[in-house]
């Protein structure tokens, strides 16, 4: 064997790595682009030669990952399917279906379910409401912990300041002017807080009442989990 074929394999891994991580950072280009975005755009904005960066979207094409409509890239459907097989706990997005679209319907807030995740409260499932030109909702994004769902995630909410709400969080125009919030622990079987439903209105007067209806809410996804099995097995995708 040639001296120099070990160290050429011992290149390979970070090359690998290389490949992957320009990849993805592609990708994230993209969601911050809002989701599409042209060959120049993406590449400025990940940092990379277009030459690069078209050799990383070509090989993305092929696999489904991302999508071209003209001369612009946009993320593609094979990668949605695989983000909806993430599940922070079991069955809890399913859970949550439901409640969240009755929370919105009788409030009109924006309703969202958040999961404590690298040290932020991340929004698994949303349904935006009267607030949506102040704070729009959408899955994937990530709000600090001293927001009224931070607090109840990480537990510096615990003595409650939502009044006869157990566990409630309420604040009003102390993160986002304009914005009041009330938040209340999902519980697992283990009476472990897995998540955290939250309201946000615009009007102060009503948050009492939002923070009412959320609290119905998590104990509806509380009752859910409780009650859940085994998740079923999904169908495979036959083409894509």
């Amino acid at each position: 064997m040639p001296r120099h074929a070990g160290r050429e394999q011992e290149r390979e891994p970070d090359r690998g790595r290389g490949v992957i991580e320009g990849a993805f950072a592609l990708l994230e280009a993209l969601r911050r682009c809002g989701g599409e975005a042209g060959l120049t755009e993406i590449a400025s904005a990940c940092a990379l030669p277009k030459g690069s960066a078209h050799r990383l979207l070509e090989q993305l094409l092929l696999v489904g990952a991302v999508e071209r409509r003209g001369s612009r890239y946009r993320v593609g459907s094979q990668l949605y399917r695989l983000g909806q097989a993430w599940e922070p706990h079991p069955g809890l997005r399913v859970a949550a279906r439901h409640p969240l679209h009755r929370l919105r319907a009788a409030t009109g807030a924006s309703a969202l379910l958040t999961v404590l995740h690298d040290g932020k409260a991340l929004t698994v499932a949303s349904v935006p409401g009267e607030v949506e030109a102040l704070v729009p909702v959408r899955n994937g994004m990530s709000f600090l912990l001293d927001t009224a769902a931070g607090q109840v995630l990480s537990d510096r909410g615990r003595a409650g300041s939502g009044g006869r709400l157990p566990g409630a969080v309420l604040e009003c125009a102390e993160v986002v002017d304009g914005v009041c919030c009330a938040a209340l622990p999902v519980r697992g079987r283990d009476d472990r807080t897995v998540a955290a439903i939250a309201v946000m209105t615009a009007s102060a007067q009503g948050l009492q009442r939002a923070a009412q209806e959320a609290a119905r809410a998590a104990a509806a996804v509380t009752a859910a989990l409780v009650r859940a099995g085994a998740p079923p097995r999904l169908p495979p995708v036959l083409h894509y």
